[in-house]
């Protein structure tokens, strides 16, 4: 059997629907799982290898904002598709109001993934009602449920290997005696602003924790912002770690402060606390399920 799992996405969407691809794994142990997604998810992939077998790249569609559509690539996609002879195509992006008819062009026998009223539903039987504010790991499990895949749990992974736990001992951090503090997001109107974060590394400074700050090259503006509006030292990690020494750097700390952003995910897999500040994101849709808030949605 061949399955692929369509979301093509960014880190804490991905690590959104990790409780699903073990459930889909445990169920159909001899099947192979490609994900399709966008080009960074490759190394995705990888590092969920005990649960992917392959990956595909999506060269993005017409109205999808998370990739620019490169329409010459689209025909050998979908030719690529219809030869992979995929026996299900689970649709994990979104709403469908997009993706949808994406899924319907691959080729698949069968499909399934959520439809919005009114708009293209491929098999009324195997598609969902979308919930706008329903938890996001949940979602992928009551779509899993629905083709007879049981749930497998809902807690979050992300596996390390010896070369992440090699790349965080040498920054020669305290051993869990620090903050880890990630001030990026994505989207500029989900981030705290940056003298505020400044203001609590200071406090916690002054209370004796070593402060952390991490984010990826392209968010170095922002962490000097930090930097600058601060009054006591720091480790400034930006820009120098790869994924996967980031995440061992998080699972070593005492806690991370962040921006609702996939570090939080990072964080909940890790078992590591964390204060998350939420800029207008749905913090019902979004937070890390632990096992109270488990109890209070159902």
């Amino acid at each position: 059997m061949k399955i692929a799992v369509f979301r093509a996405l960014q880190l804490g969407d991905l690590l959104c629907i990790v409780p699903a691809l073990r459930a889909l794994d445990a169920a159909y142990p001899d099947a192979g799982i490609a994900l399709i997604g966008l080009p960074w998810a490759a190394q995705f992939a990888k590092r969920f290898r005990r649960y992917l077998d392959g990956f595909m790249e999506f060269p993005g569609f017409p109205g999808m904002p998370e990739r620019s559509a490169d329409l010459s690539a689209l025909p050998a996609f979908f030719r690529g598709m219809e030869k992979e002879g995929f026996d299900l195509v689970l649709q994990m992006h979104g709403d469908g109001r997009f993706t949808n008819p994406l899924v319907a062009l691959m080729g698949a026998k069968r499909t399934a993934g959520f439809h919005v009223p009114g708009r293209f539903c491929p098999d009324r039987d195997a598609y969902l009602d979308w919930r706008p504010h329903e938890p996001e790991v949940l979602r992928y499990l009551r779509l899993l449920a629905s083709i007879g895949v049981p749930s497998k749990g809902s807690h979050l992974e992300f596996p390390l290997g010896e070369e992440d736990w090699v790349e965080a001992r040498r920054l020669r951090l305290p051993e869990r005696g620090y903050v880890v503090i990630h001030p990026g997001a994505q989207l500029p109107s989900r981030r705290w602003p940056a003298e505020r974060f400044a203001e609590v590394a200071d406090e916690l400074s002054m209370d004796g924790l070593q402060i952390v700050l991490t984010g990826i090259a392209a968010e170095r503006d922002i962490v000097d912002r930090v930097k600058a509006n601060m009054r006591q030292p720091v480790v400034d990690l930006c820009g120098r770690t790869s994924l996967g020494g980031m995440a061992a750097v998080i699972a070593r700390a005492r806690l991370l402060i962040a921006n609702d952003t996939g570090v939080s995910h990072i964080a909940a897999a890790m078992r590591t606390p964390s204060v998350i500040v939420a800029c207008g994101s749905d913090t019902q849709r979004w937070t890390p399920l632990n096992s109270e808030l488990q109890r209070e949605l159902k």
